[in-house]
């Protein structure tokens, strides 16, 4: 049983082959790519959680907590980059899991991706139903609470939040290049909104609202980069469209990175500017920083400023997560983890069942469960595949360095031990409910493993086709 979980799938197999159930067509460019990432690295997190985070954990240091975080996300980031520009397949790090550590390795690193995609996408879904209700009632339309909230909150259904997700489900399956302009519409939308308030509240900063400038000390920054470091959730997504980009090994590295530096240095820019705006303290329990610092200068109409930027922003966050998930299904179908009908791929060249599959699922947790109870789930899946993408890069280091490689991550072992121990620093930051949660999610994955991934694994049936040869062989003799 050991020997078969640890088998690793064949670099061979995913490279330069044809693959079962068909091929994804390369649309994607490192533009396509960028701003892919940068559409679901900036979501509600610019608009929600900086000001509660300068307030309750690190005042005007927050900008520290967001570079001490983007450094962790980077040394990850870096370590994405070169087994993307190796590996140009669908799946991301649960492929690179499975071909440098093992298939069991692999289907835990895809069975967390899973959980962060799909709840990721039905709480983004969520909140986009609640900024989509504001700018509605600001135009006299208002929709009953009973179809704006799920049953736990006093609703039916939570509709808003089942038709975006439809609606970017209706356009996967439409193809991967008219998602992607879709995408880089409402990323010009959230970046133009994001720009417009940097213009707008510039000439309000006070200096002595920076002061003191560490309130809570280290400690606070520390706290602050646990918190803070989900806004960068997303980035991984990218990998997972490496089948689909034209000329991987350059534009994957490109891509990852420059998605990941772009939001850092927003991020940094909206904290100088929401706490020099006004006191780190006034943010206490403010959900909408940015619409309260416009409001506090004068600037009245910045609650609708604010809701069609997250809008935007929350939109591309639903259809990036909503690709991701479905090709990580797709692959993990293609190697005989799933049934095989998720790995079919359509005329568009999009996996049309496995959409069709996240977009059921997606509605039901959106529209029918309490996604605020779930959601941190995400994140500890999150960290577990940065920790583990790591440990691959110098595994496969050390065992394949013949391996071609598009991009090398710098100063090897150093970077992808400085990613394992920050993850690790972040990740005993999460509450202890959430890693009781996780670990039942574990334990529920493992149990579908043996019962069918492991069986049907198209891997393991390579490997005993190769073996019944021999014993014929014996036999004649």
């Amino acid at each position: 049983m050991r020997q078969n979980c640890m088998r690793k799938l064949p670099l061979e197999d995913i490279i330069g082959c044809k693959k079962h159930g068909g091929q994804l067509q390369r649309s994607l460019g490192a533009f396509e790519l960028t701003m892919m990432g940068i559409g679901v690295i900036i979501g509600s997190g610019i608009f929600v959680i900086t000001g509660v985070a300068a307030a309750e954990h690190a005042g005007p240091g927050l900008v520290l907590s967001f570079i001490l975080a983007g450094i962790a996300c980077g040394c990850a980031a870096l370590c994405y980059a070169e087994l993307a520009s190796s590996m140009p397949a669908s799946g991301g790090a649960y492929t690179f899991a499975y071909v440098g550590l093992g298939e069991i390795f692999g289907w835990f690193i895809g069975w967390c991706l899973t959980l962060e995609y799909v709840v990721a996408m039905a709480a983004v879904a969520v909140g986009w139903s609640a900024y989509a209700g504001n700018i509605l009632s600001l135009l006299g339309i208002h929709i009953p609470k009973y179809l704006m909230a799920a049953p736990s909150g006093g609703g039916v259904v939570n509709l808003p939040a089942v038709i975006i997700i439809s609606i970017m489900a209706l356009l996967q399956l439409k193809g991967t290049r008219k998602s992607a302009m879709l995408n880089n519409l409402l990323v010009f939308v959230k970046l133009m909104v994001i720009f417009v308030f940097i213009v707008l509240v510039a000439r309000h900063v006070d200096p002595s609202n920076y002061r003191p400038f560490l309130p809570f000390g280290w400690e606070g920054v520390f706290s602050g980069a646990a918190v803070v470091f989900f806004a960068y959730l997303g980035f991984d997504a990218i990998s997972n469209s490496a089948e689909e980009v034209k000329n991987p090994q350059k534009n994957m590295p490109v891509g990852i990175m420059a998605s990941l530096l772009i939001a850092t240095v927003l991020y940094i820019i909206i904290t100088l500017m929401l706490t020099g705006v006004v006191k780190y303290s006034a943010y206490a329990g403010v959900a909408a920083p940015v619409a309260f610092a416009l409001n506090e200068v004068g600037i009245r109409w910045g609650s609708a400023l604010v809701s069609v930027g997250a809008v935007a922003g929350l939109s591309t966050g639903v259809l990036v997560m909503l690709g991701s998930e479905s090709r990580l299904i797709y692959s993990m179908s293609r190697d005989g983890m799933l049934p095989a009908s998720f790995s079919r791929v359509s005329r568009n060249g999009v996996p049309d069942k496995a959409v069709v599959f996240v977009w059921g699922l997606g509605c039901i947790l959106a529209g029918m469960l309490p996604i605020e109870m779930i959601a941190e789930l995400c994140n500890i899946g999150t960290l577990w595949a940065f920790f583990i993408v790591s440990v691959t890069v110098m595994v496969l280091r050390k065992k394949r360095p013949e391996m071609k490689r598009g991009f090398m991550v710098p100063a090897v072992p150093f970077t992808p031990v400085v990613a394992m121990l920050l993850c690790s620093f972040l990740a005993i930051q999460l509450d202890v409910l959430t890693w009781r949660a996780f670990c039942g999610w574990t334990a529920a994955g493992l149990m579908i493993y043996f019962c069918y991934g492991c069986r049907h694994s198209r891997l393991r049936s390579k490997l005993q086709r190769k073996k019944v040869p021999k014993l014929r062989r014996k036999k004649v003799h």
